[in-house]
């Protein structure tokens, strides 16, 4: 069955104590919604990020914050093993309502590895 990810966004300027006691409560009940529908494979929120990008010189140059200047950042996110991209977005929405956010859908891509001989 495909797995999806379901990433959440935040505006750039999100204070976490704007997070009151009824959004962790939305956001548990639809991780336990998830959980016993059987698509919930992992989900978790993301703190502060580091961008990485390759240099002409084959460094890497590290700094804070988004790679690409946006409006928003991702907050967290679930990965779901779900049936098709329809089935998906239905939870995406959910996640949308449950966050009161915006959010992203896509399909994860897994080619295993060659066996070795």
């Amino acid at each position: 069955m495909p797995q999806f990810l379901v990433a959440g966004y935040l505006p750039d300027d999100f204070d976490p104590s704007q997070m009151d006691e009824a959004a962790g409560l939305r956001i548990h009940e639809l991780n336990k919604d998830m959980i016993a529908a059987g698509v919930r494979k992992f989900a978790c929120g993301l703190g502060q990020a580091k961008s990485l990008r390759s240099q002409t010189d084959g460094e890497v140059l590290i700094t804070d914050g988004p790679y690409l200047e946006t409006k928003e950042h991702i907050g967290g996110f679930w990965i779901l093993e779900c049936a098709d991209m329809d089935d998906a977005m239905s939870w995406a929405r959910k996640a949308v309502a449950a966050t009161r956010g915006q959010g992203e859908v896509r399909e994860i891509f897994f080619m295993p590895a060659p066996e070795e001989n």
